[in-house]
């Protein structure tokens, strides 16, 4: 495993990226919000244009259907990468489009995307106010994160996910509203990026007064189906999620299924950090590191170019980061 030295930290804290700047000061240097340096950090990433702008889009939730879940220029991967920066509910700006999701939870306690499924995967074809275990998780663990809204509003939420785990993990499951949609695959099959999902929201909400779900049993059945795909990943795809090349890329945001989204959930867990097939994983990630130790996209989402992390020529200090700070937690830092 590559060493989180400290020149590397230097060279993320030099970098011309706030928000990796200031997560480094926060969850690598361990600095509290109140400290001078993080502060300043915390505000020059704020008013940053690109974050600006992103936070600007966020206020447009509800005026743009989702299609696929995969289209990384969508606003719900802005409230999810907002979240993974540190930006929070009360932050300048962010208040129309918090408020934009809080507006629309299901009976069930999931908040809802305004989503359009064509009737040939057994949708109405109309843009329809609805959740999906694709989509759901994201909102709530931006909610989570971003510390917005009132436990009243998101503990619901929380306990309808954890109500729909199965004996093998999360299926594929959608709100009634939304006709007979189904992923096409087996229906007794969990649905790996659902699981991958589900966990986020759920260690998120151990940060935020409910440890529990760091060691429970929902939580130790999507672990498991994540791991077991990985260890059986030569055998058939699930879900059409199989664990090949483009897998292993590295990849930011996290929008879809690959080892980067999928170690940084897992290494969340405690329980999970000594399993064998987890660290498999994580070497696949850190044998990408090249000589100083530095990781460059090997993927990149056309929406996001412009940004560090799609950029498959230079080092990306933010994806830098998100690795060390994987390394930091498996050694117990």
């Amino acid at each position: 495993m590559n060493p989180v030295t400290t020149d590397l930290i230097q060279w993320l804290l030099e970098s011309a990226e706030p928000w990796t700047s200031y997560r480094t000061l926060v969850d690598l240097h361990g600095r509290k919000e109140y400290h001078p340096e993080v502060r300043t950090a915390r505000a020059e990433m704020l008013a940053h244009p690109q974050v600006q702008e992103m936070i600007a889009e966020t206020a447009t939730w509800g005026d743009r259907p989702l299609k696929r879940h995969n289209d990384a220029s969508h606003p719900i991967y802005k409230f999810s990468t907002l979240a993974d920066f540190g930006v929070r509910a009360d932050d300048a700006g962010m208040a129309a489009g918090i408020q934009a999701v809080l507006a629309h939870q299901s009976p069930e306690g999931a908040f809802q995307s305004l989503v359009n499924v064509a009737k040939g995967f057994g949708g109405t074809g109309e843009d329809t106010w609805g959740w999906m275990l694709c989509d759901a998780p994201t909102l709530l663990y931006a909610l989570l994160a971003m510390d917005a809204g009132t436990d009243e509003i998101v503990r619901p939420a929380v306990e309808h996910l954890v109500n729909l785990v199965d004996e093998n993990g999360w299926r594929c499951v959608a709100a009634p509203e939304l006709g007979k949609f189904r992923g096409p695959g087996r229906k007794a099959d969990p649905c790996p990026i659902a699981n991958l999902l589900a966990l986020k929201a759920l260690a998120q909400a151990s940060s935020r007064g409910a440890p529990e779900h760091l060691d429970s049993s929902a939580a130790r059945v999507g672990a498991e189906m994540l791991l077991w795909h990985w260890e059986h990943r030569g055998e058939r795809k699930i879900y059409m999620f199989g664990i090949g090349t483009d897998f292993r890329k590295l990849k930011y945001p996290f929008v879809w299924y690959d080892v980067l989204h999928v170690v940084e959930v897992l290494s969340r867990f405690p329980f999970v950090r000594g399993d064998t097939r987890f660290r498999e994983m994580l070497a696949a990630v850190t044998a990408q590191a090249d000589e100083n130790g530095r990781y460059t996209a090997r993927s990149m989402y056309r929406a996001w170019k412009g940004w560090s992390f799609a950029d498959k020529k230079n080092p990306s200090p933010w994806l830098t980061f998100l690795v060390l700070r994987v390394l930091k937690r498996i050694s117990g830092g």
